[in-house]
């Protein structure tokens, strides 16, 4: 484990789409958990710490491209990489 904050750490914003460019399969992969309003969520699409807000699908519609719609809600967002164990810190506001 390293002492490097930045790599103990998810980004401040991250995306599961590829064609966004806030898109890293590196950190993807080591399993990102996310904490919105206090509650632990697996449903997140998007996530970005310092402008509070995550993105999360609208049920089971799809653009025209057949990509889910999703919907921005806001409040505060915690992240923290899941391969850290209990005690991984968290990237928060």
């Amino acid at each position: 484990m390293s002492d490097d904050k930045t790599t103990d750490t998810p980004p401040d914003h991250l995306s599961i789409d590829p064609a966004s460019e806030h898109f890293d399969a590196d950190k993807l992969q080591r399993g990102v958990a996310i904490r919105f309003k206090g509650r632990e969520r697996k449903d997140i699409e998007e996530y970005s710490i310092s402008g509070g807000w995550v993105r999360v699908q609208a049920g089971k519609t799809v653009d025209r491209k057949g990509r889910p719609l999703t919907i921005k809600l806001t409040g505060p967002v915690e992240a923290w990489y899941e391969d850290l164990g209990e005690d991984a810190p968290v990237a928060k506001a």
